[in-house]
């Protein structure tokens, strides 16, 4: 409801200062975009759109990608592309194929013609890029739906005729589905085995182009998207060190509004609010020197908060993405990234890379990252150089393999907070300066010196201040709980045990180790509770819900609340932790967002004793 009122003020006074221009199925380029007279296409309605105008979409399937020629000029002042409300508003990067000749058994080929891509053609596309690995193969761009649903792409055509189940693979059912692409001077040939469906009487569809939003040319600012379904992009491989194109992209640019949408199928990446490109792109020989060079050839492109980041991702759905469900280098700094829901990334595994997650960002500077849900994306969130004056607070990750936190190379300050970590890794710490507060470990931790030298920055600016090495430690722990998901393997994996060798100090207090968590040798003050907390996490529909045997001793103990002077400076940059503007910061909120009671707030992201079933999805 509170969103439908957002859309009618929006409407009102767009009407007020500005226009609304109309594009429906109906329409007609020619028309002049009224509400009688729509346009058809909303790359006609964006070609006249000015600051200040809403273009307003109705309900029906658009086959295109928008490309804004026009920015807005501040935040009051922007150019909304909203869908109708209660319409269900599609935009797709694909076509539909019929025309499907029978060769043998239950596959299936067309012959298309290149004429058909105009001046792209995924289907030659090979994806490629800084630190991407191919694991052996080609990977195309392109990709093949049944019914809404990808089918695998195989390396040999006679994998078409004799797939292979992937058994490991969450759906190897799916994995029978399978494509293969060829191409010669005139055609492109698609094989495809579709396991019995007939394609010509069900609903297939092709990737045709490598996005369904994004500018052309850079500096398109102050942008919202609100209301979408958009799935079906040939994304390329989005390297921190090239331009970064994502089935929604804000190529560096400031101000966009990107929320309530529902974002599927992208071949690499959901939403980027990545970097420029240049011709130096994916130039970098896969290194820490490579990427300081990328970083100084964006200072000189304007990257300074002025100019870039301060962007809002909100409320959407993201899931089906190989790659990232959100992604950015740079591009991101002063942002929010709040209340998405993200799941199913990098499901399929056909290939990998270092650029993978629910959420990957180079350079969070300043950067909110709260109360989303991460699960089921191989890494949940990866934070990787320049986190500096970041927040993540109130996020939900779990089932994620590979780990819920990747926290690389960074010197601080940044701070996590009221964070349920729920799976077998919960943290893997490759940086130093980091304060965790109220978070819920129930997973191992992984703590991995480096040797690289990577940059920190002056406080809440992109202004370069120097180059370290990242030793590990002057990191803070403070009223978290923390659980050994196997007790009888090595203590030393799980708990904060991984610490006790770091060559920095260590800060840390008020901790409950629960079913043999590894401790911190030096804490002063901690619980340890014995015996099986039984903890669970199960979904009904599409709420969540969390159950955690809890002990009354938690209740007693003489926690301290956290705040900006009890977590001081960090040892490199020198900075404090903060709010984005500077202010002091206490968590006095949990995970729900309710006030902690009392002199001594409870461990844990939850400030209550009952988790017998405490709902704590969005």
């Amino acid at each position: 409801m509170k969103h439908f009122v957002l859309i009618l003020l929006i409407l009102y006074v767009s009407q007020l200062h500005a226009r609304v221009y109309f594009v429906a199925k109906t329409g007609n380029d020619a028309n002049p975009g009224t509400s009688q007279l729509p346009l058809l296409t909303i790359q006609a309605a964006a070609n006249i759109a000015m600051p200040g105008d809403t273009i307003m979409v109705k309900q029906g399937v658009y086959r295109e990608k928008i490309v804004p020629p026009s920015r807005g000029t501040s935040n009051e002042n922007r150019i909304v592309y909203l869908a109708a409300p209660g319409e269900k508003v599609e935009i797709k990067g694909s076509e539909i194929i019929k025309g499907w000749q029978k060769i043998s058994g239950t596959v299936w080929k067309k012959a298309i013609p290149n004429s058909f891509f105009g001046g792209y053609n995924p289907y030659t596309d090979i994806i490629r890029g800084d630190w991407f690995h191919n694991l052996g193969r080609v990977h195309h761009t392109g990709e093949v739906y049944l019914n809404g649903k990808s089918l695998w792409e195989v390396a040999l055509v006679s994998e078409v005729f004799n797939p292979k189940m992937k058994t490991a693979m969450a759906n190897p059912e799916g994995s029978m589905l399978t494509w293969f692409c060829e191409t010669d001077k005139d055609n492109t040939y698609l094989y495809a085995n579709f396991q019995g469906a007939d394609p010509n009487s069900e609903t297939v569809e092709i990737n045709v182009r490598n996005s369904c939003f994004y500018p052309d040319t850079t500096g398109i600012n102050y942008i919202t998207i609100n209301g979408f379904f958009m799935s079906h992009a040939a994304t390329q491989w989005a390297p921190p060190t090239a331009e970064q194109i994502g089935l929604i992209g804000t190529n560096w640019s400031k101000g966009w509004l990107i929320e309530n949408n529902v974002i599927s199928d992208s071949k690499c990446s959901g939403i980027t609010l990545g970097k420029h490109g240049d011709e130096f792109d994916n130039t970098s020989e896969d290194s820490a020197e490579g990427y300081v060079e990328t970083i100084h050839r964006a200072i000189e492109r304007g990257w300074s908060k002025s100019n870039i980041g301060s962007h809002i991702v909100r409320n959407n759905t993201i899931f089906n993405c190989e790659q990232t469900g959100i992604c950015g280098s740079m591009g991101a700094v002063f942002s929010l990234i709040e209340s998405n829901y993200i799941y199913n990334i990098w499901t399929k595994r056909q290939f990998a890379g270092h650029e993978m997650g629910g959420i990957k960002i180079h350079a969070p500077i300043d950067l909110v990252i709260r109360n989303n849900v991460l699960v089921n994306c191989g890494r949940g969130l990866w934070l990787d150089w320049m986190t500096q004056g970041t927040r993540v607070t109130g996020n939900l990750m779990y089932k994620n393999t590979t780990d819920d936190m990747f926290i690389e190379v960074n010197h601080g300050p940044y701070l996590v907070d009221n964070n349920f970590m729920l799976s077998p890794l919960s943290l893997r710490d490759c940086s130093e300066g980091g304060a965790y507060v109220h978070n819920l470990f129930a997973g191992n931790i992984e703590v991995l010196p480096q040797d690289r030298y990577t940059p920190f920055h002056k406080p809440h600016s992109t202004e370069l201040a120097g180059l370290k090495q990242t030793l590990c430690g002057d990191n803070r722990f403070y009223n978290n709980i923390f659980m050994s998901g196997n007790p009888e393997n090595d203590r030393q994996k799980s708990g904060l045990a991984a610490y006790n060798k770091v060559e920095l100090p260590m800060y840390v207090g008020y901790n409950v180790y629960m079913n043999q968590a590894g401790l911190f040798r030096n804490e002063p003050t901690r619980l340890e509770i014995w015996g099986d907390p039984e903890l669970k996490i199960w979904e009904e529909g599409k709420d969540i819900f969390f159950s955690l045997k809890m002990d009354l001793k938690l209740s007693g103990m003489n926690t301290p609340k956290v705040n900006s002077a009890l977590l001081g400076n960090t040892l490199v940059t020198g900075q404090g932790f903060t709010n984005p503007d500077g202010t002091p910061l206490e968590i006095n909120a949990d995970y729900s967002g309710n006030l902690r009671k009392g002199k001594h707030p409870i461990p844990g992201p939850i400030d209550r004793m009952g988790f017998d079933k405490i709902k704590i999805s969005r």
